[in-house]
Formats: C-alpha cells, structure tokens, sequence
C-alpha cells in the first residue's frame, strides 16, 4: 500500500474490532454482528453500527424514527441483551494481514457465530471476546437530515440500503428496521477483566475534524466482513478508496465494503491515521442495479453528539466524555456544502424510465450525455442536480 500508508494500516488494525449481539439463554434466537472502532483501551470504549442492538429496544425500532431522537440511553434496550467485542493482538504487525487482498464490511443481522475463541488463530493472535454494556445509542443529527433529504421520502427512487440484493427475500418490517436503524451508533463500554498487557493499552484513536479531508483523498477502510463470521480471516479487512463526494457529515466512499462492515472505521493518511468515518451503509442498490460506493458518517461530529449526550447522563457517565478521542488538524478548504444551480453541478443524473445515467451539464439548458441514456423515442426525461429534490424535465432533443 506503499510507505505513506504505513501509519494509517497501524491505526485502523489497533482500533478495528468485531462486536456480536445476543439473547441471554436464547441461542435459538440467533445473533448479530458488525464491525466497531475501539476509541480508547483504558478505560475500554467501543462505538459501532447500531443496527445490532435495535432489535432489542424496549419501544420498537420506531423509537430510533422519533422527532428530536438524538440518543437513547443503555437502559432503553431489554435485559437479555449481550455484547460481546473481539479484536487481534496489537502487538503483531499489520503487515501479516493487509495482503490478504478482501474488502471489509458488515451489516445489522449477520450470520455470525457465537461468542467464543477462534479456532487456530492465523497472522495476528485474536484476543478472547470481551463482555461489554451498552452505554447509549447516538445519532448525527445533520447525517439523519441530509439522509432523508437525499435518499427518503420518494418510492419511486428505489434506493435499497440493506445487505440483502433485489431478488433475496427480506421483510419489509426487517427492511424498515434497517433503514431507521442507519445514522444510529452504539457506544459500548467494556467490562472490567484481567489487566491487560502494556502493548494492549496503546494511544486512542486520533479523529480528523469534519472537512478536513478533501473530496478525492484517498481513504482506508477497515472493517470485518460478515461480522463474527470467522474472524480469523476476516477480521479487520483493509480496503482503499477515495472521497468520492460528502454532503455535510453524510460522505461517500468507492472502497470496496462488503456486508458485515457497519461501524469499521474509515482512516486517512494525513493526518496520519486518524479517524474520518464510520461505515453506515456499505451496499446500495438502485434500481435493481448495484451502486458501488459505500456511504460514511463522518466521525467528528458524532463524537461530538457523544460528549453532548454522555454529559447529560449520571455523574459516572459523563466523566467518560473526557475519555473520548480528540480531533487532530484543520479543516480543509471551505466547509462543505450543496451546489448552487443545476448547471453549477457539471454531473448530474439523467434518468428516461427505467433507464439512468450520468451527464455533464454545459449550460443552463443543455445536458450532454450518452445516446441509450435518453433516447428518442423517449416521452420524458428527467435531469436531476445534487438532490433529488431538484429536478427538471426534458425532452429528448431539447
């Protein structure tokens, strides 16, 4: 991955974990698992995706939906819920795992397997899984905006968010869980156990502020495909892209992600290996059709959503919002932001039925793109800015 990447790989292989969730006294029930950051090792804290732990809110997924819902305390989950989070050996070096050449990600209901030690540990030795509790469930305010104002509200759309393809068989409530569940993250903490050895212990992970990474940088995402399933393969997966486009702390991404991937991290090489994001989606399908990219909250703002709610909870909790990772560097450039009119956009979306495709936009009224995108016999054509909100017809020719 070359040597400017050097720093990164240590990073994101130190903080990179698996976290399954369970019932107690209930294997039939079945289990979930995604990926996780570990933010700080002493105290032990963990945040990952929080698709695992919806199925056990005492009010239903709904209540992730609800209006001004920031976070929900740990006490809003059921009593049989069990956390269990696994990671490798921090002393062993990454470079026995990152040409192992698979991508890296997961999704709230996996197939994964039941907490318990690895069989016959490859490469990097993995630590036995760890007991943890739930803290809180939190949110970024501005990504859940910018989701639903980007993706929700439009049927006709045929966005799909979850792991699942087009053809597999998933329920709409499943499917309903998931989507009200993406924007969620658990903060776990881990349960005291026997002191860990000093190359345990280690610096926190460092967070690069929001904006600080520009739009085509390259990234490194780390994450475990299929969650708790075989870690000692997939655990901690490194996978390189870029910044292909943000919209305030909603980000997306090429690399490549895989289910199993939600809350692995997402590092940059400069600042060297700091934090940018967490995996909120990896697969999107559009139309029937597979979108490659991955979408990314960014991480600085729901630290920041972390510290606001951990202070507002008992005495005990809120000291651990002094534990949480700093943010390292500047901002770069200009905040990010929409783009003014159509033609400002130069890429737009030219959609003719069930047919879509890219286009360029050379002038207020002309679109350039490729002949089977908009043909002409087509009746209507529709061109769409950054938004879906901003559309305007056409017809072919015009």
């Amino acid at each position: 991955m070359g040597r400017q990447w050097g720093p990164a790989m240590r990073a994101a292989e130190q903080a990179g974990c698996v976290v399954s969730a369970s019932r107690a006294g209930q294997p039939e029930a079945g289990s979930w698992s995604c990926s996780g950051v570990i933010l700080s090792r002493s105290p032990g804290l963990v945040l990952c995706h929080g698709g695992i732990v919806a199925p056990f809110l005492r009010a239903g997924s709904g209540a992730l939906t609800e209006a001004g819902a920031a976070y929900l305390p740990g006490d809003s989950c059921s009593d049989d819920l069990r956390l269990h989070v696994q990671w490798g050996s921090t002393a062993a070096s990454p470079a026995s795992r990152s040409e192992r050449g698979l991508p890296g990600l997961c999704t709230p209901q996996c197939a994964g397997l039941e907490p318990g030690p690895p069989a016959r540990p490859r490469g990097r030795p993995l630590q036995p899984p760890r007991p943890a509790e739930l803290l809180l469930l939190l949110s970024c305010p501005a990504f859940r905006a910018h989701f639903a104002r980007l993706f929700g509200g439009e049927a006709a759309e045929q966005w799909r968010f979850a792991s699942a393809a087009p053809d597999d068989e998933v329920s709409e409530d499943e499917e309903e869980d998931q989507l009200r569940a993406l924007g969620w993250f658990a903060l776990l903490s881990l349960r005291p156990g026997q002191e860990e050895a000093a190359e345990e212990r280690g610096p926190v992970v460092a967070v690069a502020p929001l904006g600080a990474v520009p739009k085509g940088a390259p990234l490194l995402a780390c994450g475990s495909p299929f969650g708790a399933f075989c870690p000692d393969i997939f655990l901690n997966t490194l996978s390189r892209g870029v910044l292909s486009n943000a919209a305030g702390p909603l980000l997306l991404t090429d690399a490549r992600c895989l289910p199993g991937t939600e809350g692995g991290g997402v590092f940059t090489a400069r600042p060297a290996g700091a934090l940018v994001a967490l995996v909120a989606a990896p697969l999107c399908w559009k139309a029937r059709e597979w979108v490659g990219l991955t979408l990314l909250c960014a991480a600085a703002p729901l630290l920041r959503a972390a510290r606001s709610a951990l202070g507002r909870l008992q005495t005990g909790a809120a000291a651990l919002a002094a534990l949480l990772p700093p943010e390292v560097g500047a901002p770069w450039g200009l905040p990010l932001r929409d783009p003014g009119p159509l033609w400002a956009a130069a890429a737009v979306l030219v959609e003719c039925g069930t047919v879509w495709g890219s286009g360029v936009a050379m002038a207020p009224r002309l679109v350039v793109t490729c002949r089977h995108v908009a043909p002409r016999e087509a009746t209507r054509v529709l061109v769409r800015s950054a938004t879906p909100k901003h559309c305007r017809q056409q017809h072919p020719g015009q």
